[in-house]
């Protein structure tokens, strides 16, 4: 077997270019992240429609060929099985794809459509809180995991099928661009991909350090402090170091399968022990809404008025999932080898959804129950002390909380370590010019880029420059929407070609 090849100009080009968006943040970070957020506010409030179309016409795309002639086509250019079981397969790409994020807006995301929800409706009435249940729902379900499953598809097709040399995204728009791959359009492609994960890898630790670090204070009895959120990034760093130097099969696999594992067995301890009925009967509720009102949320534009709950909630996170796109296809790609279109992208959809309404429907309905029966009131403690103060406090309020804290700061901590693991994989294959089947990038390229998101945006964290290199990687969403649809374009073409000539 070949050794995999490493292409130096995308990965030295993608340090400078960091380095280079990351100096000036860290002497002047007031300054460049309000220049960020200008760039941000300009590209929600002028290309906000834009997205709002790209997300319906990529799930009537994926629909098309889900269910038409190309959804049986097998990702393999030979009759092999799948490589990894559907449940490790599954785990995968859950952990890779939402992180501790899902723990974070998963218990409280509700609070702030409770406050402030759509449609004109009345703050903190019966009808916000059916929006405020559904909202959340919608944000993680088909729309948004939709963007993943599309450049999985075409990076799995030109991959296994096509036996392009790798799986960067390049490659995988050359039937369409054709040696203009190779060119300077090509390591555009490329470059846009490695910044836009780098960017989007700080919101993960932005999210889990604080949340681990307060449960840690509350359980040890120390002080919330940046000696404890140190801890914190060298623990996970450690963990998915090691598990990204294992490799995919015994490092990500089964660290994946762990973490599935002790969330389930976290979402059945808060339905057992907490308002069971609510849960069950709020769930269903927020379902059921979010069904009768999907086409009604994939289309709200708010032409009149100017709440700005679009451009804050939905489009943001259509530019996020957008931002992540290209990585989690990647990724998708490598782990989904033998399996047909029709099973990745209902596996993708389905599974992928479920998950994260299982996370809102107990987690959220439950925070919601709290302060509905006035035993904690999540929205002013999330006002006054901060969304980490918020979600432990529902946590503690759990029975056997002594218990709880620890099992739920775990969890987090496998969360942030599968989810940048995958990362650093993915970045060490979008960095890769030659891939064959079954081989993983070299060791000392994973280990480098385990330790590029665990050092960098936590830097940039503690220097307050965390928010702009978020915004950052939303910015870069936009041009990925043209790359999108050149990958579309050229999996099509690629389908119809090798029909055409029998394969």
């Amino acid at each position: 077997m070949q050794r995999s090849e490493v292409d130096r100009f995308i990965f030295v080009a993608t340090v400078i270019l960091l380095l280079a968006v990351s100096v000036p943040l860290i002497l002047a970070p007031d300054a460049g992240g309000a220049a960020l957020q200008s760039v941000f506010d300009f590209i929600t409030g002028n290309f906000g429609v834009l997205y709002i179309w790209a997300a319906v016409i990529n799930l009537v795309f994926l629909a098309w060929l889900a269910f038409g002639r190309y959804g049986r086509v097998r990702l393999s250019n030979d009759d092999s099985p799948p490589e990894f079981s559907t449940f490790s397969w599954v785990s995968m790409l859950f952990c890779a794809g939402i992180g501790t994020g899902i723990l974070y807006w998963g218990t409280i995301e509700w609070a702030y459509y409770y406050d402030a929800p759509p449609y004109g409706v009345v703050p903190r009435s019966p009808e916000a809180i059916e929006w405020a249940t559904s909202y959340p729902i919608f944000h993680w379900g088909v729309t948004g995991w939709a963007f993943y499953c599309l450049p999985a598809l075409a990076i799995s097709y030109a991959y296994f099928c096509r036996g392009t040399k790798s799986m960067r995204l390049s490659d995988n728009c050359r039937a369409v661009i054709g040696d203009h791959a190779d060119g300077a359009l090509g390591k555009v492609i490329d470059l846009l991909f490695m910044l836009g994960l780098l960017g989007a890898a700080g919101t993960g630790i932005g999210l889990a350090v604080p949340l681990i670090s307060n449960g840690l204070s509350q359980l040890l009895g120390v002080a919330d402090s940046f000696q404890l959120d140190l801890a914190v990034v060298l623990a996970v760093t450690a963990v998915f170091a090691a598990s990204v130097y294992a490799g995919l099969e015994r490092g990500i696999r089964r660290l994946s399968n762990l973490n599935v594992m002790l969330t389930l067995g976290l979402l059945l301890f808060v339905i057992i022990v907490g308002p069971t009925l609510f849960i069950l009967k709020a769930g269903t509720s927020s379902l059921g809404h979010v069904l009768q009102n999907f086409v009604r949320m994939n289309s709200w534009t708010e032409p009149i008025g100017d709440s700005g709950f679009v451009e804050t909630w939905t489009i943001f996170y259509w530019a996020w999932w957008i931002a992540l796109g290209p990585y989690m296809g990647m990724f998708v790609a490598r782990i989904s080898r033998g399996r047909t279109i029709r099973e990745v992208t209902f596996g993708m959809l389905g599974f992928g959804t479920a998950g994260c309404a299982l996370f809102f429907m107990v987690f959220g309905n439950y925070a919601l129950y709290l302060e509905l029966s006035e035993a904690l009131s999540v929205t002013t403690m999330l006002q006054e002390e901060g969304a980490p103060q918020a979600i432990i406090a529902v946590v503690q309020s759990l029975p056997f909380s002594s218990i709880v804290l620890p099992l739920f700061c775990l969890v987090c901590l496998v969360f942030m370590a599968t989810t940048y693991d995958s990362a650093a994989y993915t970045l060490a294959l979008g960095a890769t010019r030659r891939l064959q089947v079954g081989q993983d990038p070299p060791r000392w390229h994973r280990l480098f880029w385990a330790f590029g998101i665990g050092v960098l945006p936590v830097t940039l964290m503690f220097l307050d420059g965390l928010t702009p290199l978020q915004t950052a990687s939303v910015v870069v969403s936009l041009p990925l929407i043209a790359v999108g649809v050149l990958m579309a374009a050229s999996l099509v073409r690629s389908l119809r070609e090798d029909q055409a000539e029998g394969s």
